[in-house]
């Protein structure tokens, strides 16, 4: 991915300049995220589920809640802003927490926690966790 993938405009406005594929990446995640919402089944549901930190009282029930229907209402808008020229602040915002949760799950659901297993990772896994490290650095560098 080379070049800039967003650049905020003097607008206010940032611009996705993603190419079809980088699009069907962040359509991906931003589905696996939606779909792990409402799935018990899915892979990521566990990881979207558990909290943070358990020993932290901000854990709790109540925060949790909270914490879910925050990654809910973010996923639900970044799925309706995917094929977007221009974002706003909050839409870019969801698009960030959203790519956030995705490369979080995945790391949690294929047990990519340390260096040595990012090492042993399938290829085409670690493929995909690098590029939405690129999309997150590249849209947290334009907020």
């Amino acid at each position: 991915m080379a070049g800039k993938l967003f650049v905020r405009r003097r607008d206010g406005r940032i611009e996705v300049r993603l190419n079809e594929l980088g699009r069907s990446v962040v359509r991906e995640a931003f589905h696996d995220v939606v779909a792990a919402e409402h799935d018990p089944n899915h892979l990521w549901h566990a990881s979207l589920t558990a909290p943070i930190d358990p020993s932290l009282d901000q854990d709790n029930p109540v925060s949790m809640l909270t914490r879910q229907n925050e990654t809910s209402t973010n996923a639900e808008l970044a799925t309706l802003t995917v094929d977007e020229q221009f974002l706003n602040s909050n839409e870019a915002w969801a698009w960030l927490t959203t790519l956030q949760v995705a490369l979080r799950s995945t790391a949690q659901s294929r047990g990519l926690l340390d260096q040595e297993q990012l090492e042993k990772g399938d290829p085409q896994v670690l493929e995909y966790v690098r590029t939405l490290q690129q999309l997150l650095f590249a849209l947290a560098d334009c907020l």
